[in-house]
C-alpha cells in the first residue's frame, strides 16, 4: 500500500521487559496469521519514539498496539482515538509510552495528521528482565488481536485468518532470532 492514505499498524514497546513487548508481538502475530485487502503495513516500531513520526503524517489511519499504563485489571484491552489518549496523565509510566503521546501532540500542532488510535493493554509487569508475557497477558493476547481486526474493518480493511505462528512461536522468534528470520 502506498505511502499515501492507508493504513499503518505499528507495534511499540521493549520486548526485554515482560509485557512491555506485547504490541511488537502483536504486530508480528498480525503479519504472520492475516491476509489484509487492501493490503496494509505492519511495523515492528520498538522504541523508535519520535522517528515514527513520518507514518503519523504519511498515512491516513495509524493503529498503536502497546502496553497501556491505566488503572484497571491487567489484561483489560482499549482502544483509544488520539486525543483521549493525549488526555491521560497516567498513561505516561514508560519512555515509549511518553514518547508516543509527544509525537501525537506535535504532530497534532501540524498541517496533516493521521487519525491515529492506540489499542493497548493494561499491563501485568514492565519491570521484570524477560523476553516474555506475564499469564494475565496471554490470556488477553486474543482480544488485543480481535479488536485491532475490528478497528482495521471499521476502516475498510478486511482480514482473512491464514495458518501462521502462535504466540508461543513468535516469542521464541524474539527470544532466538537468526539471521535468517530477520
Amino acid at each position: 500500500m502506498s505511502e499515501e492514505g492507508g493504513a499503518v499498524v505499528i507495534g511499540v514497546g521493549n520486548i526485554l521487559f515482560k509485557d512491555e513487548g506485547v504490541g511488537i508481538y502483536a504486530a508480528r502475530y498480525l503479519q504472520e496469521n492475516f491476509d489484509f485487502t487492501p493490503e496494509l503495513e505492519i511495523i515492528d516500531g520498538g522504541t523508535l519514539g519520535f522517528k515514527l513520526m513520518n507514518y503519523y503524517q504519511s498515512y491516513e489511519y495509524v493503529i498503536i498496539l502497546d502496553t497501556l499504563s491505566v488503572k484497571d485489571e491487567p489484561g483489560s484491552v482499549y482502544n483509544l482515538p488520539s486525543d483521549v489518549l493525549m488526555g491521560l496523565g497516567s498513561y505516561r509510566q514508560t519512555a515509549h509510552e511518553v514518547e508516543v503521546v509527544e509525537m501525537l501532540e506535535i504532530c497534532s500542532l501540524l498541517e496533516s495528521m493521521a487519525e491515529v488510535c492506540v489499542i493497548g493493554v493494561v499491563p501485568d509487569d514492565i519491570e521484570s528482565v524477560d523476553i516474555s508475557l506475564t499469564p494475565k497477558m496471554r490470556e488477553s493476547f486474543g482480544a488485543l488481536v480481535d479488536e485491532t481486526v475490528r478497528q482495521l474493518e471499521r476502516y475498510g480493511i478486511s482480514a482473512t485468518p491464514k495458518n501462521g505462528a502462535s504466540l508461543e512461536e513468535i516469542i521464541e522468534f524474539y527470544n532466538s532470532p537468526t539471521m535468517k528470520s530477520l
